[in-house]
């Protein structure tokens, strides 16, 4: 990437890797991060960002540094004691006018399993919040949902030791069906899915405590929650030491949320809820469960239709860790799901 000098660069960051988060930096430049998910933020400036598989990050990136060839560079985020592709990818921004000859620089990369890094970097995203930008947060909620992320292990007589590895929300793992949800739920056809996912998990349990390796098996299932149209809907989304705790991005079809809260631990209902950022918390679409925590966000369901909810591993997202939201019509005429195209082909 050639670069002049004095001027600044805006970079679209996209993390289109499948199972991977990412710290990205580039060497001897600070980024200002101005937008994430297409959502304009708080202007603020960085040496590095932490990006998850689904998430897209704007920063401007001033060349005022003396001409050269520096390293821009990506590596994995890995805070749980699981092993990954410790590689680092690596591409140049180049000064005008140096030769090819110029060795370039690395970036200082924060550690793999830096924690205290990832969980300082989001703390300081905030919605712009201006009069043209506002932050329409809900304020009043309307649905609380408590999801309960976790990995579990399944009897399967066809693999190679009877069981295979799965993930769940709230202990149910999703069965993809073989008619699409969406047409289903408008030509109303009966057995593709039911509307009954648990707004709760099946039990409480000490969810983020010593690691639990017994009774691991999930419940399969094609399971929707309904929403009512318009409604505010909060949703905490709380990671599990099943097998072991990680981080998890999640990412919801159809919506931006706000992201109103997050911690290290078991959500605590009654003493969290007063730390929540009301005024300018970040918006976007897809959002990382800290490993080992949790993570709150709240959005308004007016966009009627079927939605997936999965998390963006792609590892993950196979083994059933999804479900999806069924919003209901509203009564205006540009409240409900609009008729398929005469186009639409067949499964």
């Amino acid at each position: 990437m050639e670069v002049e000098q004095g001027k600044t660069y805006l970079l679209r960051i996209i993390n289109a890797a499948l199972n991977d988060e990412l710290f990205f930096s580039v060497a001897g430049h600070n980024m200002t991060v101005v937008e994430i998910d297409a959502v304009y933020t708080k202007p603020f400036t960085t040496q590095a960002i932490l990006i998850a598989p689904g998430q897209t990050t704007n920063v401007l990136v001033q060349a005022n540094q003396a001409p050269g060839r520096y390293f821009m560079a990506a590596r994995p985020f890995m805070d749980a004691p699981l092993t990954v592709d410790n590689k680092t990818a690596t591409a140049i921004l180049q000064y005008e006018g140096i030769p090819n000859t110029v060795l370039p620089i690395l970036p200082k990369l924060p550690l793999p399993n830096d924690t205290a890094f990832a969980l300082s970097y989001n703390a300081k995203l905030r919605s712009l919040d201006s009069p043209l930008y506002p932050a329409n947060v809900p304020l009043k909620v309307d649905r609380r949902l408590f999801y309960t992320i976790g990995l579990g292990i399944n009897p399967c007589p066809t693999c190679l030791n009877g069981t295979r590895l799965t993930a769940s929300l709230n202990n149910i793992t999703f069965v993809m069906p073989h008619i699409g949800l969406l047409q289903a739920h408008y030509l109303n056809i009966k057995g593709v899915y039911t509307a009954d996912f648990p707004d709760r998990p099946p039990q409480q349990f000490n969810y983020t405590g010593a690691p639990l390796t017994a009774n691991l098996g999930t419940t399969l299932g094609t399971r929707l929650s309904k929403i009512a149209f318009n409604s505010t809907v909060e949703l905490v989304l709380q990671d599990t030491n099943l097998l072991t705790v990680e981080s998890h991005p999640f990412h919801l079809h159809g919506y931006n949320f706000f992201v109103v809260g997050t911690g290290i631990g078991n959500f605590d209902p009654e003493k969290d809820p007063a730390k929540f950022n009301l005024v300018d918390p970040p918006e976007r679409n897809t959002v990382g469960v800290p490993t080992g925590g949790w993570t709150a966000i709240r959005f308004r369901a007016d966009n009627p239709g079927v939605w997936f909810m999965h998390c963006h591993l792609e590892l993950h997202t196979g083994w059933g860790l999804k479900t999806a939201f069924v919003v209901e019509n509203g009564k205006g005429p540009d409240q409900s799901i609009l008729p398929p195209p005469k186009d639409l082909p067949p499964c």
